[in-house]
């Protein structure tokens, strides 16, 4: 019968440090949320998701590295928990930023104020401690052992996380067809990204050499075509039309001007995608 063998360094390590304060403050971040009970509606719900989620994958991680049961998995671990550090990070960065301005009003007094603003003092603290742990699994210059521990890898999670709070902006889009072009553009950059993370953590990919030239006309035809939806977008939403007063976080045209952000920061995200990946192809090129 198989035992289980314990593994300290999964607790000991800066890296298993940094997962055991990521637990520890997404608990108490959700649990100060809950004892207010105003969490309601669909950022509440949104901030309450994120906490309760990192707190349990992290739990897990931790779990299986400690029992090092990690390796019976169908899996890339190192590629897995890279991914998920990032995406942790940029899920409790927005949640941190989220929940503040929708919850907490000025002026702030009485208990259940407190503990917002104190969830919200823990929240930013979760997310330092994932971008530390995002920091500390990082690959080194050279080291392509774990493509989505690299920058290009990292780089895939924040595309495809970007295009997700994109999708959950997009309003009144389908009467304009420049509108709807650019709905194309982050749907289709979207899937091939989630499908190059999906298919790297489940080792269906061959790395290094095709994967790399692939990401390589990937990225050029993914920065070509945010360019173009970098100029439609704000054009077809913006022209001839004046923001509306009042507009609060529903208004049409605050959405529209978030996406039209949010665009240009995958297009950014994009290029340096590119610049990162065709300088692995050509320093491999040499060997």
């Amino acid at each position: 019968m198989a035992v289980a063998t314990v593994n300290l360094r999964a607790v000991t390590s800066w890296v298993g440090i940094a997962r055991l304060f990521a637990v520890v403050l997404s608990c108490i971040a959700f649990s100060l949320v809950a004892s207010t009970g105003d969490f309601g509606g669909p950022y509440g719900t949104w901030c309450m998701f994120t906490w309760c989620f990192c707190f349990a994958v992290t739990l897990l991680v931790l779990l299986l590295e400690l029992l090092e049961l990690y390796p019976k998995l169908p899996l890339s671990w190192d590629d897995f928990t890279s991914a998920f550090s990032m995406l942790a990070a940029l899920m409790v960065f927005t949640t941190s930023v989220v929940f503040p301005s929708t919850f907490i009003s000025s002026p702030c007094s009485g208990s259940k104020c407190a503990r917002q603003a104190v969830a919200t003092t823990v929240s930013c603290l979760c997310f330092l401690a994932y971008a530390v742990e995002v920091g500390l699994t990082r690959a080194k210059p050279g080291d392509i052992s774990s493509f989505l521990s690299t920058v290009p890898g990292l780089l895939k999670v924040f595309e495809a996380y970007v295009a997700c709070l994109i999708f959950s902006l997009l309003d009144n889009y389908t009467s304009k067809a420049g509108l709807q072009w650019c709905v194309a553009v982050y749907s289709i950059c979207f899937i091939i990204t989630l499908l190059i993370i999906i298919f790297t953590i489940g080792r269906c990919l061959s790395y290094p050499c095709p994967l790399e030239k692939m990401l390589v006309a990937y990225n050029t035809l993914a920065l070509m075509m945010y360019i173009t939806a970098t100029v439609i977008w704000p054009l077809y939403s913006f022209r001839g039309v004046n923001r509306p007063d009042p507009c609060d976080r529903n208004c049409s045209w605050n959405k529209h001007l978030g996406v039209t952000f949010l665009t240009i920061f995958n297009l950014i995200a994009y290029l340096v995608d590119l610049v990162y990946s065709t300088k692995m192809v050509f320093i491999r090129a040499p060997s």
